[in-house]
């Protein structure tokens, strides 16, 4: 199969030049080792895998002699698996001038990534990465960082692919694993099953102690139903038969494994009566159309969730970008308690950019108009606009435009 060029590759070129180990995190089978073995290729990076059992072992019990043993400059996969080697890292870090010694990578776990930050302090650069994004299954990688300007769309348009409806939904029924990506109906299914199988419950039980794999399957399978809306543990609970603490837990767990991600909602002292509760997404929108069994993208596209699922490719596409992008931002979203809510705002250098995510072709201007709800805060208010299905960007007003979806 031909390598994809991934987006975080010039951000991870960045970090290895100016740090002394590089981690890069993610969920299962998203393509990190594919990507550092091919930055690899020609150069004398030794390479080794903590799901290798001796290698394993070795690690947990000598990390000095493990480093005897396989000489940096290394590149060393599934580094969860052993954290007794970060002091021994930290070491070598200190008794070297040189940078990019260390590459690891890991499933970003709540335990692995406090050990990391406080052992590796000022001596690690961490990146996520996460399954393809539409881009990059287009190979439109852009340097641009992302403007919602009307100016700064049209220029992003003229090197996009036109935005189709049927594309758009291949794209999120099929999800950016690689392995699915060229795999029939029959065998995106079974792969989609393993992956829960082997790896989901697998490390569920690792990291989370979870046993029961009948109920942690239940909890999966109703977040999926309730992907694109607020989180509510007790309906979660109720769906899985356990506690609500427990579902807190295990939400949690599956966070820490890359498969959901919460977004979470604005907070402003300035604004009264907003609400507390994240929405849930899942990162890769194949698997969730796997768990609540959409078998095919067009009962999916025609089904009654394609809205939600519309809504969480444009959240997730948002998420990619500014993880792999030179600028960084915080994504939310705005709902308060009248239930008037903004699906996306996103800050970035002191300006709030507010988005609603709209499935049609041509959706109501008039959605634009709650925007005016930030303008009670002293954080100036930047573009923003509809992400929708247009297939051209389209000015609604100075500050608003029709974006397109295949440009976020």
């Amino acid at each position: 199969m031909q390598y994809i060029t991934r987006e975080i590759e010039r951000k991870f070129g960045q970090m290895n030049s100016f740090f002394k180990a590089v981690l890069v995190t993610g969920a299962r089978q998203v393509g990190k080792t594919t990507m550092l073995k091919h930055l690899a290729e020609g150069t004398s990076r030794t390479y080794v895998s903590l799901d290798d059992i001796m290698a394993r072992e070795l690690a947990q019990s000598d990390p000095a002699l493990f480093f005897q043993t396989y000489k940096p400059p290394i590149l060393i996969d599934e580094v969860q698996h052993a954290p007794q080697l970060f002091g021994q890292i930290k070491i070598m870090c200190d008794n070297s001038d040189e940078t990019g010694l260390f590459w690891l990578t890991g499933s970003q776990q709540y335990n692995m990534m406090k050990n990391v930050r406080e052992t590796l302090a000022g001596r690690i650069g961490i990146l996520e990465l996460y399954s393809f994004s539409q881009r990059e299954k287009q190979g439109l990688l852009s340097d641009e960082p992302l403007d919602f300007s009307f100016e700064g769309l049209q220029k992003r348009q003229a090197s996009a692919a036109p935005n189709n409806i049927v594309d758009v939904f291949e794209h999120i029924w099929r999800g950016g694993m690689p392995q699915v990506l060229y795999a029939d109906e029959e065998m995106r299914q079974e792969y989609f099953n393993s992956y829960v199988n082997t790896y989901l419950l697998r490390d569920a039980a690792e990291v989370g102690g979870i046993t029961d794999t009948v109920k942690f399957t239940k909890l999966l399978r109703a977040c999926a139903a309730l992907t694109a809306e607020r989180v509510n543990y007790a309906t979660l609970a109720f769906a899985a038969d356990i506690s609500e603490p427990t579902a807190k837990e295990w939400v949690k767990i599956l966070q820490g494994l890359g498969i959901i991600y919460l977004l979470q909602p604005y907070s402003n002292n300035e604004l009264k009566r907003l609400v507390k509760t994240p929405k849930l997404y899942f990162c890769d929108t194949g698997l969730c159309a796997f768990l609540s069994m959409w078998l095919t993208r067009d009962t999916l596209m025609n089904g009654a969730a394609s809205g939600h699922y519309f809504e969480n490719y444009v959240v997730i596409e948002l998420l990619k970008n500014y993880a792999y992008s030179k600028t960084k931002a915080n994504l939310s979203y705005y709902r308060d308690s009248n239930a008037k809510e903004i699906d996306v705002i996103v800050e970035l250098n002191g300006l709030v950019h507010p988005l609603e995510i709209k499935k049609s072709a041509s959706p109501d201007r008039r959605e634009s108009k709650k925007f005016t709800l930030l303008d009670k805060t002293s954080v100036p208010r930047g573009n923003g606009g509809i992400v929708c299905m247009c297939d051209r960007p389209v000015p609604i007003d100075e500050m608003n435009a029709f974006i397109p979806s295949n440009l976020i």
